[in-house]
């Protein structure tokens, strides 16, 4: 199947000349840098009505020496790219790379969530995605962080997590419906998120993060075919040796400590899970600071996670 791309300029993304003082946000769309403001799509873009559409969650952090970089950017790239894949979408992440690079710049970006988006757009109103225009942004924004950083109160889902034999765990558009059901039902019961677990009782993740706990000093990451396999995650597997397995509801409620982990969320430790309440989380505390200075490019042995800006 094969999309009708743009014809634009796409590979030299700062060949259009940027004016930085008429406009305050810039975005990366379909081959140039143009005014966040401006740049549109038409009513019968597909991905509005059916989800077709892939994205990343991408965090750039300002580096110790006075400069900045983007985490993982090319892992984060792949997983994109295997969802383009499966819809059909071009996708060349050597293009996006570059793209994120000169909208971070443009919009003189140290500290920023960074959003690719990859759909299909402007063609009519059936399932088939043969014949539509196919679509390309980045846009990056000041850091905002999931679940604020601070401890959070979790809620456990009557909804089940798209399986992986219906959905594949990657970051498709239309698969995140699911994250907002949960979500909604989790806050409409007082609590900040929600948590899956599938029929058996086993924990899958959060609406948008994966989960991990602690027991006797011991890092547990949960492990679950359901779950996106999380770049953060597999992170802190490398910097903590975590164990990485199935975990059951009943064992996560007697953990001494829970916390959950991705690109927006970084670590955020979890205070109470359906009245189940956590004490002081100093294990959770250690690695999250350990990751911030990965974060930060104080870690030379992790330095090849970092992408200059």
């Amino acid at each position: 199947m094969q999309l009708n791309t743009p014809a634009a300029p796409a590979d030299d993304v700062e060949a259009a000349p940027v004016d930085t003082q008429t406009h305050d946000r810039w975005a990366w769309f379909n081959g140039r840098l143009v005014s966040l403001d401006t740049a549109q799509a038409g009513l019968d873009t597909h991905a509005m009505h059916y989800g077709s559409g892939v994205f990343e969650g991408i965090r750039a952090y300002a580096t110790t020496d006075g400069g900045a970089a983007v985490f993982r950017l090319p892992e984060h790239l792949e997983r994109m790219r295997k969802g383009a894949q499966l819809l059909g979408l071009p996708f060349d992440p050597a293009q996006v790379t570059n793209a994120v690079l000169a909208t971070l710049r443009a919009n003189r970006h140290r500290d920023a969530y960074i959003r690719p988006l990859a759909w299909a757009g402007e063609g009519g109103f059936g399932l088939d995605l043969a014949g539509h225009r196919a679509h390309l942004m980045v846009a990056t924004t000041a850091s905002t962080v999931h679940l604020h950083g601070q401890r959070t109160r979790v809620g456990v889902s009557p909804w089940r997590r798209n399986p992986c034999d219906s959905l594949p765990p990657l970051k498709l558009c239309g698969g995140y419906v699911n994250s907002i059901l949960a979500k909604r039902e989790a806050k409409a019961r007082g609590f900040d998120e929600a948590l899956f677990c599938d029929r058996s009782g086993r924990v899958v993740e959060c609406t948008g993060a994966n989960v991990f706990m602690v027991k006797a000093g011991q890092i547990t990451a949960v492990e679950h075919p359901d779950a996106l396999p999380g770049i953060t995650r597999d992170a802190l597997l490398a910097l903590s040796g975590a164990e990485a397995r199935t975990v059951m509801l009943d064992e996560l409620l007697e953990a001494d400590e829970v916390f959950v982990c991705g690109t927006a969320a970084e670590v955020a430790p979890i205070a109470e899970i359906e009245g189940q309440r956590y004490g002081d989380n100093p294990v959770t505390r250690t690695l999250s600071a350990r990751f911030a200075r990965v974060l930060r490019g104080q870690y030379p042995t992790y330095r090849h996670w970092l992408t200059p800006v």
